[in-house]
């Protein structure tokens, strides 16, 4: 049955000007009931399609490790200094109210700095009104959020909202504005053209701010950060090419705010996966498992690509994709997936009030294969996780659970039920364990 909000937002499209006025009076009230806590602290604002997360963590890592009390605001975590609370709102910008007052009490525990990871939602819905934004990280641009934004160029300009917002914003005395851009992403020109006081480039193809010799494994990367004044050897503990990036955007950051290198290696070599993010489960089987938040064509492609190439047995991947999000990207998910995997297990991710069949039909144009040759259908998301293990065998085979991160719940039409892809591998690998003992 419809609700009344459900009728209005049906009723108004998301970018009817009634709408958009309706969520800046919202983020205006939110900013005056706290009274504007962002104006005490410099904002680190970092936008795009992936690494979002994982930037904005280790950017924090680097200032904390310098000695400087600062907030964080991310998709699965807040913290002020190192006290940190999980995010369990399903926004990675939370609503206005939410946000003035988590940066109220980060002012209040007299924070110098914030991060905050924003998305382009939150910049179209004014959720950021009354934050004036210092630093603007922008990491990379891939096909998302269609189902909102319509089109690629109107996804990417929302994203250059928050650039726009750099420069229109109001300045905090001595403290410049500053655009921090991806020099190997197609989009990086756009984003260049907005004004700053400085500009920094990064990247590992071009940039002044490079990842030079990289040496990637399983457990992580090494690699030679080069700055234009000196450079240092990065022995990364978090596996991966797009957390070279990562890595790359928080040094990059860092040393526009006069982090010296000896200290942005201290913090990026003490980062930890963070949860759900290549999270490697173990629970004494003999295959590695991965969970991750992979839920993009490109972020599927790039976990899927490292592990292929890391996996001498069976590639075993279990995923799915959201309800009531972007259709255009479901057969390319399953292209990607295709492409890389031995073993294709199709599931229910979050499908909201979207029918599951009709999602999974979507994602099947993308992988032409038979059931039960190399693909299987199970969209009880834990009966397909347990499918993908029972495939695993040796050493050599790895199995990928992507999509849902660390998560805590799945959304079935109106219901909220908990589910953590982390949580039922570790019991079923368990009791896997304890039948072979």
């Amino acid at each position: 049955m419809e609700t009344l909000k459900d009728f209005f937002r049906n009723l108004l499209p998301h970018e009817h000007p009634i709408r958009r006025f309706y969520h800046k009076l919202v983020a205006m009230a939110a900013a005056i009931r706290y009274g504007f806590p962002a104006n005490k602290m410099i904002v680190i604002a970092v936008t795009g399609t992936k690494g979002k997360t994982s930037t904005s963590n280790m950017i924090h890592r680097i200032f904390t490790e310098a000695g400087r009390k600062t907030g964080l605001l991310t998709t699965i975590n807040f913290k002020i200094g190192e006290d940190e609370e999980r995010n369990t709102t399903n926004h990675t910008t939370v609503s206005p109210f939410q946000l003035q007052k988590k940066i109220r009490e980060m002012a209040d525990a007299r924070c110098e700095l914030l991060v905050l990871e924003v998305t382009s939602h939150a910049v179209v819905q004014h959720r950021l009104w009354g934050i004036n934004v210092d630093t603007a990280l922008f990491t990379n641009l891939s096909q998302d959020h269609l189902d909102y934004h319509k089109t690629m160029e109107r996804y990417r300009n929302a994203k250059g909202g928050l650039f726009e917002r750099l420069n229109a914003s109001a300045r905090k005395p001595g403290v410049s504005k500053i655009s921090v851009v991806n020099q190997d992403d197609p989009e990086h020109e756009y984003f260049n053209r907005i004004p700053a006081d400085q500009l920094f480039e990064y990247g590992i193809l071009k940039g002044a701010y490079a990842a030079r010799n990289l040496q990637p494994n399983a457990e992580g990367t090494k690699f030679l950060l080069r700055i234009p004044n000196g450079e240092v050897e990065i022995d990364l503990k978090i596996p991966g090419q797009m957390n070279v990036y990562n890595a790359l955007a928080a040094a990059t950051v860092a040393t526009a705010h006069q982090i010296n290198l000896h200290v942005i290696k201290k913090g990026l070599e003490s980062m930890q996966p963070l949860p759900g993010r290549l999270e490697v489960i173990e629970e004494g089987q003999p295959y590695t498992v991965v969970v991750d938040f992979a839920h993009t064509e490109e972020s599927l492609r790039q976990v899927l690509k490292m592990f292929r190439e890391l996996t001498k047995g069976k590639l075993i991947v279990a995923f799915g994709a959201t309800g009531e999000r972007d259709q255009g990207k479901r057969p390319k998910m399953g292209a990607v997936v295709h492409q890389f995997a031995d073993q294709v297990i199709l599931t229910n991710d979050d499908p909201y009030m979207e029918d599951p069949l009709k999602i999974a039909e979507m994602i099947r144009e993308g992988i032409p294969r038979v059931e039960g040759q190399g693909f299987w259908q199970v969209l009880d998301r834990k009966e397909a996780i347990r499918l993908a293990l029972s495939m695993a065998q040796t050493e050599q085979d790895t199995v990928i659970i992507a999509g849902k991160g660390a998560e805590a719940y799945q959304l079935l039409g109106r219901q909220r039920i908990p589910h953590d892809d982390r949580q039922v591998v570790r019991e079923l690998l368990s009791r896997a364990t304890e039948v072979d003992l």
